[in-house]
C-alpha cells in the first residue's frame, strides 16, 4: 500500500511567510544595532560622585558631567533631602561652554538639616 502524502491530498501551498520573516529580522536587527549605539552614548551624562553635610544650613556636592559637544551650555539641577526623602534645597547649576569632562563641586543652600544630595537632571539650555 503507498503512503498517504497530505501534499498529494490537499495540495500544498508555497510557504509565504519567509520572505516577511526575513524582511522583519534584518529591520528589526538594524534597529536593535542603532539604537544600543544611539542610546550607549548619549549628549549628556552626569555622575554624582559624593555629597556631604557642611552645616544644618548647606550641602556640598560633587559631581561629573560628560558632554558629546564642548560648546554645549547645560543645566543641571541638584536637590537635597532630609531624612524623610523630603526636597530640603534645590540649586540650578549652569555649566559654561568648555571641555567636554567636567568635574564641579557646589553647595547646596537648603532650608533644614540634610542627610543626602543629587542630581535631578541635567539639559541642554540655549542661553
Amino acid at each position: 500500500m503507498d503512503e498517504l502524502s497530505f501534499s498529494d491530498r490537499y495540495g500544498q501551498r508555497p510557504a509565504r511567510w519567509k520572505p516577511l520573516a526575513m524582511t522583519l529580522l534584518i529591520i528589526g536587527g538594524a534597529w536593535l544595532v542603532w539604537a544600543g549605539l544611539h542610546h550607549s552614548r548619549p549628549e549628556i551624562s552626569s555622575s554624582l560622585i559624593s555629597f556631604s553635610v557642611v552645616s544644618d544650613r548647606q550641602m556640598s556636592l560633587r559631581y561629573s558631567i560628560d558632554r558629546r559637544d564642548a560648546n554645549l551650555l547645560v543645566t543641571c539641577t541638584l536637590v537635597a533631602h532630609d531624612f524623610d526623602k523630603n526636597v530640603t534645597g534645590e540649586i540650578e547649576d549652569l555649566i559654561p561652554a568648555g571641555s567636554v569632562h567636567i568635574e564641579r563641586t557646589i553647595l547646596i543652600p537648603t532650608r533644614m538639616a540634610s542627610v543626602n544630595a543629587g542630581i535631578s537632571r541635567c539639559r541642554a539650555t540655549n542661553q
